[in-house]
């Protein structure tokens, strides 16, 4: 593998309908988590969870446009300038604000060696 990949965002495979970019698939990233998520104007479908069963934590970061992520009930104001960190066993729900939204979300394991779900892999 080369040591580096050059990847334009909208030329990546996606995952859930396409709202969800392979980003860490299409890198060749092994060591963390890390997707692309779009959204549309408004969306409010992105669905409540937590990781309580993997343990995972997320970063996320807004790429562009704007959203607010609902963390155990509070809103928060998503845009270019903040990040956001949710431990694995806190809930979170993101809504895209009135231009959609791109968000680059990190995540991991801490304290162990990344395992991709199957929905993160690009088959072959």
């Amino acid at each position: 593998m080369s040591s580096y990949t050059v990847k334009r965002i909208d030329e990546m495979e996606t995952a859930f309908g396409g709202g969800m970019r392979l980003a860490r698939a299409e890198l060749g990233v092994a060591s963390f988590g890390m997707q692309v998520e779009e959204f549309p104007p408004n969306f409010d479908q992105y669905p409540e969870h937590s990781h309580s069963e993997d343990g995972q934590e997320e970063v996320y970061l807004v790429l562009r446009g704007s959203a607010e992520i609902e963390i155990e009930g509070e809103r928060i104001a998503l845009d270019p300038e903040t990040i956001v960190r949710v431990g694995p066993g806190v809930s979170r729900r993101i809504f895209s604000g009135p231009q959609g939204v791109r968000i680059l979300a990190l995540g991991g394991v801490p304290g162990t060696a990344y395992e991709p779900p199957d929905f993160s892999r690009i088959e072959a």
